[in-house]
């Protein structure tokens, strides 16, 4: 399995716009330009989301098909990793489906988007599927019960292992989605106790005007940073980043 990106950009997500932002992309262009700009500033990976002809997130292959190829040709040395994150609008069949259809290198999915059931067959024939055709999934958790749940689907075979790659969310569900370092903490305590001989190769992203403190101290820990317009708008010293490309100049620098 590849290594996490030591640096992911994640430069759009699914909800923001240029109403948040003017400089946050929208358009395949303008994702392949920030992410040039962002993997000149120190990035080595692009978290992707595509969005329609109305700007709304959308899980259509033939965009993520267009947005891969298209990096592979302007920015090939930059690690891609698409995403299945469901906004309360896509099941877990469409899901599955964007990702036999794409066939990315890498993809990102939330274990509560899906596994919504304890039926877990169809899930698990499509996670050791993946691993089988080797597409690395990133499994996206929001919370302690999260990781503790995915620890069960791992012991249970669901989830084939022993090695997987995850990113702990801070902040997304917080008030005002504003994340705090500590948030990590109840992460790393569940990673004391996993079960199983299992090789964890993790990351994080947080939400608010303290994502590059959050970052900092979840690489000082041993892990890895997932930056962004998605997740937050603000350098560390509070002010207005200018673009993404700016964020990840921040973190540089903040790691020292």
């Amino acid at each position: 399995m590849k290594p996490l990106p030591q640096i992911m950009v994640a430069p759009n997500g699914a909800r923001r716009t240029k109403a948040d932002h003017p400089a946050l992309p929208m358009t395949i262009e303008e994702t392949v330009d920030v992410a040039v700009a962002c993997h000149a500033a120190g990035a080595d990976g692009l978290h992707a989301h595509v969005r329609d002809e109305t700007g709304a997130h959308t899980l259509d292959s033939g965009l993520y098909l267009e947005l891969l190829s298209e990096m592979g040709s302007r920015a090939p040395e930059m690690a891609v990793q698409i995403t299945t994150e469901a906004v309360g609008k896509y099941s877990p069949e469409e899901q599955r489906k964007l990702v036999r259809d794409v066939m990315p290198e890498a993809v990102s999915i939330a274990v509560r988007e899906m596994v919504l059931t304890s039926e877990t067959d169809e899930v698990s024939s499509f996670y050791h599927w993946a691993r089988e055709v080797g597409i690395v999934i990133q499994h996206i958790l929001y919370s302690a019960g999260d990781l503790a749940r995915f620890y069960d689907l791992a012991q249970a075979g669901v989830v084939p292992g022993p090695d997987y790659q995850v990113l702990f969310v801070l902040g997304r569900y917080a008030e005002n989605q504003e994340s705090d370092p500590s948030d990590l903490d109840a992460f790393l305590k569940g990673m004391e106790v996993a079960p199983g001989d299992y090789s964890i190769d993790w990351g994080v992203c947080a939400f608010g005007h303290r994502e590059t403190d959050c970052l900092v101290h979840a690489v000082s820990n041993g892990g890895k940073a997932r930056i962004g317009f998605e997740n937050g708008l603000w350098n560390r010293d509070g002010s207005m980043a200018t673009d993404n490309a700016d964020r990840v100049r921040d973190l540089i620098d903040a790691l020292g």
